[in-house]
């Protein structure tokens, strides 16, 4: 009788072990990487990593523990314990994105390509089902994630912006429905925007990336609109305070993102503004 206890994880060398082939979550060397790297260093890995093998040779791919396989190649382990799965790629990249999806911080472009992947690989299963049976892959994606099947559509959009602005959004610049708006825009108008931005110390909001939108389905948008939409003064414009990086060096982790930055600067202030009201209170 075959048996359903769970295997126990084995060695496998770190030189034997690569990334999942388009990986969409980023593995960054910050103070959190820092501190799993001084833990596997004391410790070792705590979890064991989740891989599949690859056909006809020696290695094993990942699917599961990218960050801890990358805090043991920094703390020098040669070996790496871990659970290994027979599995399609696509089976793995459902496995792969449905354990990440989840945690606490997620960026905008890591999402939007975690569901694009699962999307191919759902689809894919799908090719192989009975005529008439066809998989409504967002509706199905949805049952088990946060989001509902047309937001999943709108973070699949995301991986048609160029890189720059995608990294604007994962840094609050520019709002997740502004992307969503400029993604249908070819790369090179993209990239007309991104210059736009930079020569107006600006970016689009929401109604003017719609416009932008409309006029390029239109095939009526190009560099010279896109300034002139650009140019335009915002009602929600506001004047700016600048604070120089190095001032808050040491302050704010440095694994946060803009957004998140600026949320923690905002709940300083207020803290320190109702310590102050409590201060002048005292001495009345």
């Amino acid at each position: 009788m075959k048996s359903n206890k769970p295997k126990a994880p084995v060695m496998i060398p770190v030189e034997n072990l690569v990334p999942f082939d388009g990986h969409p979550y980023k593995v960054l060397d910050d103070d959190s990487m820092n501190d799993l790297t001084e833990s596997v260093q004391d410790n070792g890995i705590m979890e064991p990593i989740i891989v599949r093998p690859l056909e006809d040779t020696d290695n094993y791919e990942i699917i599961s523990g990218h960050r801890r396989y990358h805090a043991a190649k920094k703390a020098g382990l040669r070996e790496v314990p871990a659970f290994i799965r027979a599995v399609s790629r696509d089976e793995a990249a459902i496995m792969l994105v449905d354990s990440n999806l989840h945690r606490e911080r997620i960026l905008p472009s890591e999402k939007a390509f975690a569901y694009k992947l699962k999307y191919e690989a759902l689809s894919h299963q799908g090719t192989s089902r009975q005529l008439g049976a066809k998989l409504r892959t967002s509706e199905e994606m949805a049952e088990t994630a946060d989001d509902s099947a047309r937001q999943i559509q709108r973070y699949i959009r995301l991986t048609n912006l160029i890189p720059e602005l995608l990294d604007m959004m994962d840094e609050g610049k520019i709002a997740f429905s502004v992307g969503v708006e400029l993604s249908f825009l070819d790369d090179q108008l993209q990239y007309d925007v991104l210059n736009a931005c930079e020569e107006n110390d600006n970016t689009p909001s929401y109604a003017q990336a719609v416009r932008m939108h409309k006029a390029h389905t239109a095939g009526e948008l190009d560099r010279d609109e896109i300034d002139a939409i650009m140019c335009e003064a915002k009602a929600n414009q506001r004047d700016k305070v600048t604070i120089p990086l190095d001032r808050l060096k040491g302050k704010i982790p440095g694994s946060y993102t803009v957004q998140q930055q600026q949320d923690f600067i905002v709940k300083a202030v207020d803290h320190y503004y109702r310590y102050l009201q409590k201060q002048r209170d005292q001495t009345r």
